[in-house]
């Protein structure tokens, strides 16, 4: 293994540790009076979670079976509980030394069972929304304008499904719903910017087939994101061609005169080479151009080379509070929804599925609708 993996391993391990260890000094000191015996026991329990989700992940990609699928469900979804249950710690915490504080000296024994049961409380309830949440698809409607449109296009519709994470979590069976939403909103096109996969190692001529055998009239394009680009790209391009659905890798197509392009995510990273692959491309400024570019960065470079309307995805909407206070930061109003950028629109979709839990608190999943007027 590279030093750097294994260094981000291994900070990613040592910060989730240190997270678990202190839940546990929370419950124990906030919940006095449990026996030896709980204690001995949380104290175990909480030391195998601790290691649950880096190694169920790296086993992920690596196998694909029941027990390995189950393994990292159960990891993906305590990781998500952990969230808010050590954002509960952190409240429990800082509660107590605000009483401290303000000179009020009750007795622990009393008041702290009670200031911890409240945030974990709210945490278990937050946690189990989130489940919930993140499989209630929204359907979202957006009219596009593009100058220049040709007249044939007006009217027609594409469906844009971003960061679909199918693998261990994201299986089959929601392959096969996401194509029956889009199948029901009857596209002429369908984009899918990136992600498409979540790395893990997967049937993934199988989970493709239900995307497949949609077969809208003007096809299926996809650009890859950062999980295709894990280890070698071509396992994960080489299912995609042979489903049918077209691979725009710093590429593009003329769809009746429609110009359609696609970055690679290793590309659109970096400023000088995004500028030389869309110089390569050789976009025709007298057409309006779609760019699918799964993350909504390098803005200007894009603008620059005439793109019309880039289709993103990547953030998620930060998928979970309080990180969509983090996405917000980096990606500032492009995190999520239409904007403009100059001459340049960009729409960021919150994505359909999730990586790491399977859960959405304060984002919504979607498949979005363009509707060309």
């Amino acid at each position: 293994m590279k030093a750097w993996p294994f260094l981000g391993i291994s900070l990613v391990q040592l910060f989730l540790f240190l997270a678990h260890w202190i839940l546990y000094r929370t419950w124990v000191d906030f919940w006095p009076g449990l026996p030896l015996t709980a204690i001995s026991a949380l104290r175990v329990a909480v030391f195998v979670l601790a290691f649950s989700f880096v190694p169920a992940a790296l086993l992920s990609f690596r196998f694909s079976n029941p027990l390995v699928r189950l393994v990292y469900k159960a990891a993906a979804v305590w990781l998500g509980f952990l969230n808010y249950l050590f954002c509960a710690a952190c409240l429990s915490w800082f509660t107590w030394f605000v009483l401290w504080a303000a000179q009020w000296r009750p007795n622990p024994a009393a008041v702290r069972p009670w200031i911890n049961g409240s945030f974990s409380a709210a945490a278990l309830l937050a946690a189990i929304y989130g489940l919930l949440n993140a499989r209630w698809i929204r359907v979202r409607h957006i009219s596009i304008q593009l100058p220049g449109l040709p007249p044939s296009w007006l009217g027609r519709r594409a469906v844009l499904m971003s960061d679909l994470h199918l693998g261990h979590v994201n299986g089959l069976r929601f392959s096969r719903r996401m194509a029956a939403i889009a199948a029901g909103l009857k596209p002429d096109l369908i984009f899918l910017p990136g992600d498409l996969f979540d790395g893990s190692k997967a049937d993934l001529d199988g989970l493709l087939t239900p995307i497949r055998d949609l077969a809208p009239p003007f096809g299926i394009y996809f650009s890859t994101g950062n999980h295709e680009e894990f280890g070698d790209p071509r396992h994960y391009l080489e299912p995609i061609a042979r489903s049918g659905i077209r691979i725009l890798a710093d590429d593009q197509v003329v769809v009746d005169g429609l110009r359609i392009a696609g970055v690679s995510y290793g590309h659109a990273l970096y400023p000088i080479r995004l500028h030389a692959t869309l110089e390569r491309i050789n976009l025709n400024h007298a057409q309006p151009t779609i760019l699918l570019n799964h993350v909504p960065s390098r803005l200007p470079i894009v603008e620059q080379a005439g793109v019309s309307l880039q289709l993103s995805g990547h953030t998620h909407g930060g998928q979970l509070f309080p990180f969509t206070w983090i996405t917000r930061r980096v990606f500032g109003p492009f995190t999520y929804g239409l904007h403009r950028f100059g001459l340049l629109q960009v729409y960021t979709s919150s994505g359909c599925g999730t990586w790491g839990p399977p859960m959405r608190v304060g984002t919504h999943p979607e498949v979005v609708v363009l509707e060309f007027k």
